[in-house]
């Protein structure tokens, strides 16, 4: 459904994607590997129509972004940026009512507000309804942003480490959230993370870049192993099963013979 072919993005003289490749396909969840410098925020961008690649293209269902409108765009793809910054005071209410613009006209209808009191309930902030955005933490906001993302009703979610200031058990909850939103509504999300064991359990499919390019995709399985690990990241690391999880143990740096 939504193809990357040959992306390549630089921020001046310095390039950050250079060849990237790999296709979002319905009902998938998709997760973005790779360390700081990676490139996995600059390419989240760029699929939001955020940035603007230097070279290839992206696409939905062959249409390239370019040729897609704003409000149209809005209704096929919804972006949760990493930091959400201290916003002007609005209610959770109202930034969660903000995903509903794409649809509306001149006011929300009552499908709207029934959407997103539904979207709140079932990211379990419907207490936080009436309360100012700039009042709550990093995590809090966190939800509700991904709650105005879901309540956008995008076909693609694209996250940007969607887990990363929340508490085990709040990380839990969205990542169940999101699988189930995915399985039911056959939504799209490729999520960015640096936690390769969330990405292990919750991934249809991983792309782990290194250095701006793919190094490899495939099933989580077979990319989350201890030789990428110790290309991509540096570290040497041991995977073990637990009860039916593949879970990675960070055991010590690579030492400089590798």
């Amino acid at each position: 459904m939504m193809k990357v072919e040959n992306v390549k993005f630089s921020y001046g003289n310095t390039q950050v994607l250079n060849g990237v490749t790999f296709e979002v396909d319905d009902g998938e969840i998709v997760t973005l590997l790779g360390p700081n410098g990676s490139g996995k925020t600059t390419l989240l961008r760029c699929m939001a129509k955020l940035l603007k690649p230097s070279e290839g293209y992206i696409s939905i269902d062959g249409k390239e972004l370019g040729e897609i409108g704003l409000k149209d765009l809005a209704r096929e793809v919804a972006y949760v940026p990493q930091y959400i910054p201290n916003v002007f005071p609005i209610t959770v209410f109202e930034a969660v009512l903000m995903g509903r613009i794409p649809y509306m006209n001149l006011s929300p209808t009552d499908g709207d507000i029934e959407i997103v009191y539904r979207t709140l309930e079932m990211i379990g902030i419907e207490e936080f309804a009436s309360r100012y955005i700039d009042e709550l933490s990093g995590g809090e906001r966190q939800k509700v942003f991904i709650a105005r993302a879901i309540a956008q009703k995008a076909r693609i979610l694209l996250l940007d480490e969607p887990t990363s200031n929340l508490d085990l058990k709040h990380q839990l909850k969205v990542m169940n959230l999101i699988t189930n939103l995915v399985r039911r509504e056959r939504t799209s999300v490729l999520m960015a993370t640096q936690d390769l064991n969330l990405a292990s359990k919750h991934s249809d499919k991983v792309v782990m870049l290194n250095n701006g390019k793919v190094l490899c995709s495939g099933k989580p399985e077979d990319v989350i192993n201890e030789a990428n690990i110790a290309k991509v990241y540096g570290v040497r690391a041991k995977i073990v099963n637990d009860d039916g999880f593949r879970l990675v143990h960070a055991v010590d740096e690579v030492n400089a013979h590798g």
